[in-house]
């Protein structure tokens, strides 16, 4: 089966909390703090490989979670890092951020790896928290957490010539002949329901990648069809050819075609008109095929580059490939994976800084506090020892989240949320 689009949840590693602990030997008066800090969470990583050509994997597990990073030990011993969960994917995969759009990576070269999500710091023990003021401090942080997101991952077939043409046309047919391909064939509309890849050898031993796309039809680009599926693979392509059928068996004209599939075409991406396009004239075996091709010439005018063929009497297939091969040799491979042009420039401006927390009210009358910031403090604080919650209050404090909570209207005793814990207001 193949599978081209897939959503799929990642979270990096929690990083592992700091530890509280002390220095006790027998001639070593007073040997102070000896809690050491955590290791960070392992992050997802994606990385290409190259031996695969679909998202199967994908389709059988939606979640990846690294692993989190050790906890801190005794004598200052620093807790080990989570290894990164490396997740194998096709040449050619987006990864997009589900909420944002956002394109968090585009891995389309062998090994090629991106951190799609990023494991969490590891919490300090209290060996960090040591001062002259308090020399044995009870403190000590819980590791971070790791990043979370929803992302969807696309692949775009790299392959450097496409196939494209309304439905039944003889683009499998084609691809079959000219490759080792075994795409299914058959005389109804919409055969072909994924795309097949072909590598394409000529007499001269030179070779090429040919992907099969399934047929568009007008309003492709809208989501008629199958063909809306599969347009985004058309964009990693270098050169098209669009395969018309000059015998009108099924009562279109050959023009009115290839004006329809250019429009599908330019909808869906504009740039797609500025990638070179051969006309293949497929089908010419049948007698009125011939008669059609001049009218077809006739209204296309000398620009448009057109090759005759049958690829079940196998004529015009050996001028046809020499053509695309030497086409391909003139356009660079980087030259299809080019996003728009744009000026590259920094602009440095002000951005003013993220509130720390913000205060809202419940329905049930409880002041709920969040933001992201007050957030990883909250999560970070280890609320089994005294000197941590006091540190924590301190902190809150010098955010001003009391004087805020005042201006709200708090009174001693209301209560006070954040994420699933609640506290009381002590004005």
């Amino acid at each position: 089966m193949f599978v081209d689009q897939v959503k799929v949840f990642v979270k990096g590693g929690n990083g592992g909390n700091g530890l509280v602990a002390y220095r006790r030997e027998k001639y070593v008066p007073m040997g102070g703090p000896a809690g050491g800090d955590g290791g960070n969470g392992g992050n997802v990583v994606f990385k290409v490989d190259e031996g695969l050509n679909t998202l199967m994997d994908f389709r059988y597990q939606h979640h990846f979670k690294a692993k989190r990073g050790e906890n801190g030990m005794n004598q200052k011993q620093h807790g080990k890092n989570s290894p990164p969960l490396v997740v194998s994917v096709p040449p050619g995969t987006t990864v997009k951020d589900v909420e944002t759009g956002r394109v968090i990576a585009d891995l389309t070269d062998h090994e090629q790896q991106a951190v799609i999500a990023k494991g969490g710091r590891g919490g300090r023990g209290n060996a960090r928290f040591a001062t002259a003021r308090n020399p044995a401090p009870e403190i000590a942080e819980n590791g971070e957490q790791g990043e979370e997101l929803d992302v969807q991952v696309e692949l775009k077939l790299l392959a450097d010539v496409g196939l494209v043409g309304f439905p039944s046309v003889g683009k499998s047919t084609f691809l079959s002949v000219v490759t080792a391909a075994k795409p299914k064939i058959a005389d109804y509309h919409f055969t072909t329901l994924a795309p097949n890849l072909g590598v394409v050898e000529t007499q001269d031993h030179r070779s090429f990648v040919m992907a099969d796309l399934p047929g568009l039809i007008e309003g492709a680009h809208e989501g008629v069809g199958l063909g809306h599926q599969f347009l985004r693979h058309v964009e990693r392509t270098r050169l098209l050819l669009h395969v018309v059928d000059m015998s009108a068996l099924e009562g279109r004209d050959p023009y009115d075609d290839y004006v329809t599939i250019n429009n599908e075409l330019s909808s869906y991406d504009e740039r797609l008109t500025r990638r070179p396009q051969i006309v293949v004239a497929n089908k010419m075996d049948i007698p009125e095929a011939e008669e059609n091709l001049a009218a077809f010439k006739e209204k296309v005018g000398e620009d448009v580059t057109i090759f005759s063929i049958s690829t079940v009497t196998r004529t015009g297939l050996d001028e046809l490939l020499y053509a695309v091969a030497d086409k391909l040799d003139e356009i660079p491979k980087h030259e299809a994976e080019e996003l728009e042009e744009v000026e590259e420039r920094v602009v440095y401006k002000f951005e003013k800084e993220e509130v720390p927390f913000k205060v809202t009210r419940a329905d049930d009358g409880a002041y709920v506090l969040y933001g992201e910031k007050i957030e990883s403090v909250f999560l970070k604080t280890d609320f089994s020892r005294d000197q941590s919650i006091n540190r924590f209050a301190r902190q809150m404090r010098g955010m001003g989240v009391d004087e805020e909570l005042r201006k709200r209207g708090a009174k001693n005793g209301d209560t006070i949320r954040l994420l699933d814990y609640e506290f009381e207001f002590v004005d």
